[in-house]
C-alpha cells in the first residue's frame, strides 16, 4: 500500500481561475486609478495573475494548455465583439446600472486578453524552450582529422 495520495495532472483550475480574477481586478483598478497607489496595487495584481498563470502552465500538459490558450484567445474575441459595438450601447441594452456592465465587459476584456497572451506566452516558452532530440554526431576514427580546427 502506498502513502503517497497520487493526483492528477491538469487538475488545478483555481490557479486559472486566480489569475483571470488577478487580470479582471487589475483592469478595474487601472481604469479607476486617479493615483499612483491605485496603479501600484493593479501592477502587483497583474503580477500575482502572470505568477498564478505560471503556476497553472507548470501543472497541466502541453496539450492541455493549447486548448487553454485557444479558449482563451475565443473567449476574448468574443466579448471584444461588444467593443465593436460600444460598450455604453451594451450597457444601456443590459439591465441594470449601464456603468457595471461597461465595467465589468472591461474588466472581462482584459482579464481574457492577458491569460490568452500568457498561456501563449508560457507554451511558447514550452514548445522552444525544451531540448529537442539532436542528430548523432559523426563518428571520427582515430588518425583522421575533423574539418574543424581544434586546439
Amino acid at each position: 500500500m502506498h502513502d503517497v495520495i497520487p493526483t492528477t495532472r491538469g487538475s488545478d483550475r483555481s490557479l486559472l481561475a486566480a489569475s483571470l480574477v488577478c487580470f479582471a481586478v487589475a483592469g478595474v483598478a487601472t481604469v479607476a486609478a486617479d493615483g499612483i497607489g491605485l496603479t501600484l496595487g493593479a501592477t502587483g495584481l497583474a503580477v500575482g495573475g502572470v505568477y498564478c498563470l505560471a503556476r497553472y502552465a507548470r501543472s497541466v500538459t502541453r496539450e492541455h494548455l493549447a486548448y487553454a490558450a485557444l479558449g482563451l484567445w475565443l473567449s476574448f474575441l468574443g466579448v471584444a465583439g461588444a467593443h465593436a459595438v460600444g460598450l455604453e450601447t451594451v450597457g444601456s441594452i443590459a439591465p441594470g446600472p449601464a456603468w457595471v456592465t461597461v465595467v465589468g465587459l472591461a474588466a472581462i476584456t482584459r482579464a481574457t486578453l492577458l491569460a490568452a497572451a500568457g498561456t501563449t506566452i508560457f507554451l511558447g516558452f514550452r514548445e522552444y524552450g525544451s531540448p529537442a532530440p539532436a542528430e548523432e554526431p559523426e563518428e571520427v576514427f582515430d588518425g583522421e582529422t575533423t574539418d574543424y580546427p581544434t586546439r
